[in-house]
């Protein structure tokens, strides 16, 4: 996709390499910053509350780190900082990055077979203004049965334990065992490009 030219600019709080990508095929240019903070102190019992929360706690953590907080007088373009979270539900329980390859290796035998749901939020900061819009969207994945040896394969590799629920919906060895996607890839991915494009809108 050609690039964009927004009338603002773009800083990513992730270092997910998948958000980076989906934020490029959209044809944005963009800064990345990373939010160095303890996701496991911040508990909420519902999913959807729980990915805001982590998406708001990331923005809060990257505007801190920003002198005067983002705010530029010398620069009149708007600058907009994109935030966002994604946890996985099984079976009723809210699932985050596997901490171990026992865990890594539960949660994905627990998908075969079977189903699981994504919820993923996206916050957008106007760092001018101090403007804050947020939503989320979710997503259900259907899967075939996954052999023991793409499972070992998997861990091995170690890219589960850096995504929620262990679950890497591109990767080439995960990609011929997703039966279904009801609802939209991108947000399984990690950021829904539909509802990041309304907050682009809503947070200027």
């Amino acid at each position: 996709m050609p690039t964009k030219n927004p009338p603002f600019k773009i800083i990513l709080g992730s270092s997910s390499k998948a958000r980076r990508e989906i934020l490029s095929e959209m044809g944005y240019e963009f800064t990345i910053m990373t939010a160095d903070i303890d996701e496991k102190g911040i508990r909420r019992e519902k999913p959807e509350d729980l990915v805001m929360a982590l998406a708001e706690a990331k923005a809060d953590a990257i505007v801190q780190r920003l002198p005067n907080g983002g705010r530029s007088e010398e620069d009149d373009c708007t600058t907009l900082l994109i935030t966002a979270d994604t946890v996985v539900v099984y079976r009723g329980t809210i699932r985050e990055k596997p901490t171990s390859e026992k865990e890594a290796r539960e949660f994905i035998k627990g998908y075969s077979g079977s189903h699981a749901a994504v919820v993923g939020s996206v916050v957008v900061t106007n760092l001018s203004t101090g403007k804050r819009c947020g939503g989320w969207d979710s997503a259900e994945v259907y899967f075939l049965e996954i052999p023991d040896e793409v499972i070992d394969s998997l861990i091995d590799e170690g890219i589960t334990f850096n995504v929620a629920g262990g679950l890497m919906l591109e990767h080439p060895l995960t990609l011929p065992f997703v039966d279904a996607v009801v609802g939209s890839t991108d947000t399984v991915m990690g950021l829904s490009k539909a509802l990041t494009e309304k907050l682009f809108l809503e947070a200027q």
